[in-house]
């Protein structure tokens, strides 16, 4: 059958599932939200998965963060430091210092304070070589850290002064007490961690919540952190409950067994907007355009993607148009480069790829893949054009449009072989490990102007010697890059800074490293009695601010 029309003939078959009970305690509900995919380690410097960034809002605390108005906001300090007040000075040499107060009151769970030693303990798992951390660029771009009597300021030296020097997003704080003996062997960190371990451990977490049960595939329970001393969340239990078969999710709210489906890893956009012009009265949804990067991993070790013309022609052979118009109603902008339009930071200079089937064929032409008769191009080897692309199983929309992928690239000799994979796996292996052969579609969740060093700088190519640290998947490597990502960081010119950003964006054009899809819309499916949740559009998930969160209305009578 043919993708359009499996997708429009396609009926999700609701199963009957068992509703959810009535609470106990109708003052404090219990909160059940649907999730797509299972977070595989709830450390918060190991491995990239959005689904994990979003349980961690829960119960762990960034230091600063972006939030729903896109300002940076303190959520592990008590003043973002700028230069306007004295809290970020430059340094003759070029560096910079900066300094954040950790909160008085911020505990862990098990009631240890948040001190000081936690970041320099943090700082030290961050920047060695084996620890395995997925931004390490964070942390090595830190030359000392100064600590004050009380354990609670700290001041960090920076090599070189940057225009991100405030954002410590990626620098997490972790619980010097509990993960110290875990890293007496930084090569075997990330096996013996005590979030892999032992991820009901209280002394993990630093958030309003806690795990107190976390089952594999199935789901995660939090419940409230004692030594919390932010405001009181509203829920006296929230279980993540993580049904990775879209249509299966969907069914699972219809039927009760969830109370909502999350925005950041639900429903493809698709089943999104169908679900919504069919919720029963008592759901409301809301959709959040943001920096949600659609896009194709590629490997360039692959004889054909090794060449930028091959990957153009690909680029040309795929119409995203069509796609977005017939998928998503249109909803989806396309993208050019892993720089959102919705960012001022944008440049509408980058060379655009529109679909172009004849100039495919004349670039894979070029590239010596001829076709030779039905079936593939192949090379003077007379080695066929096929490739790999994978995706996470169960996500419905993926794998439609890993279904219309593939026959729209036959049209130009280039023949796909899709394989679908459950996303802990996914990511753990073919994606952090760059197991894959061919191509990956997945996403990524970006930070306002987050410059991309972890992902584009050739000294962030995960690989078996630095315990596959890094989050630079496809190997890409340009010195052109390097130098661009350098200048960037080292710029605190808006004006120098602009330019530098359109330089980026047009070599990412020109290289494509990864293929540019789309930046799609979030789909938050929730009860009209849960109040003040906002979507941010960015990788700082809701989840943050969960103490905003309240139940109000018919709590006592949920399903």
């Amino acid at each position: 059958m043919h993708p359009w029309a499996h997708f429009r003939n396609l009926l999700v078959a609701l199963a009957f599932l068992t509703p959810l009970a009535a609470q106990a305690n109708p003052s404090r509900p219990e909160l059940v939200i649907g999730l797509s995919q299972f977070p595989t380690i709830l450390h918060p410097s190991i491995e990239s998965m959005i689904v994990k960034a979003y349980a961690l809002g829960f119960v762990h605390r960034p230091i600063t963060a972006y939030d729903a108005d896109w300002k940076l906001a303190c959520l592990m300090c008590t003043t973002v430091p700028t230069v306007e007040n004295g809290l970020a000075k430059t340094k003759p040499d070029g560096g910079m210092t900066v300094t954040f107060t950790l909160p008085a009151d911020a505990r862990w769970a098990d009631g240890q304070p948040v001190t000081t030693d936690d970041v320099l303990f943090s700082w030290n798992v961050g920047k060695h070589p084996q620890s395995g951390v997925a931004n390490a660029g964070i942390y090595r771009s830190i030359t000392a850290i100064d600590t004050s009597a009380d354990k609670k300021t700290f001041t960090l030296h920076l090599a070189k002064a940057t225009g991100t020097y405030n954002v410590l997003t990626d620098f997490r704080v972790l619980p010097a007490h509990v993960e110290k003996a875990a890293f007496a062997e930084p090569g075997e960190y990330r096996k013996r961690s005590q979030y892999m371990a032992a991820p009901t451990n209280p002394g993990l977490y630093n958030g309003p919540y806690r795990v107190t049960e976390m089952v594999t595939g199935s789901h995660v329970t939090l419940e409230p952190n004692p030594h919390w001393a932010g405001k009181a969340p509203a829920f006296s239990r929230i279980v993540l409950r993580t049904i990775e078969n879209t249509s299966a999710l969907q069914a699972a709210l219809l039927a009760g067994q969830v109370h909502m489906i999350a925005g950041e890893m639900g429903l493809p956009l698709d089943q999104a907007v169908s679900l919504a012009n069919r919720l029963p009265p008592g759901y409301s949804a809301q959709f959040k355009p943001g920096l949600v990067y659609e896009h194709l991993d590629v490997n360039p070790a692959h004889p054909a993607l090794t060449d930028p013309r091959v990957r153009r022609a690909l680029l040309h052979g795929i119409d995203r148009h069509a796609i977005s118009r017939e998928m998503f109603g249109g909803k989806l902008a396309l993208a050019d480069s892993g720089i959102s339009s919705l960012e001022p930071i944008y440049s509408g200079a980058a060379k655009r790829y529109g679909y172009d089937p004849r100039r495919a064929a004349a670039l894979l032409d070029e590239a010596g893949w001829k076709q030779m008769g039905p079936g593939p191009r192949r090379n003077a080897a007379g080695q066929p054009l096929v490739l790999e692309l994978g995706t996470t199983a169960g996500n419905h929309s993926r794998e439609l449009v890993q279904q219309v992928i593939q026959a729209q690239l036959r049209q130009i000799g280039v023949e796909i072989r899709p394989f679908t994979e459950i996303s802990r796996t996914f990511f753990a292996d073919k994606v952090t490990k760059r197991a894959f052969t061919g191509m990956v579609l997945y996403s990524w969740f970006g930070t306002p102007g987050q410059v991309p060093r972890s992902t584009l700088h050739s000294g962030f190519i995960p690989k078996a010697e630095n315990n596959f640290s890094g989050q630079n998947f496809t190997g890409y490597a340009n010195p052109k890059m390097d130098a661009l990502i350098d200048a960037l960081d080292a710029e605190l010119d808006p004006a120098k800074r602009q330019q530098l950003w359109a330089d980026l964006q047009a070599l990412y054009a020109e290289d494509l490293p990864a293929l540019p899809l789309f930046f799609t819309t979030a789909g938050f499916i929730t009860p009209d009695w849960l109040k003040g949740l906002r979507p941010t559009g960015h990788d700082a998930p809701t989840s943050l601010w969960v103490t905003e969160w309240s139940a109000e209305g018919k709590v006592a009578a949920q399903r």
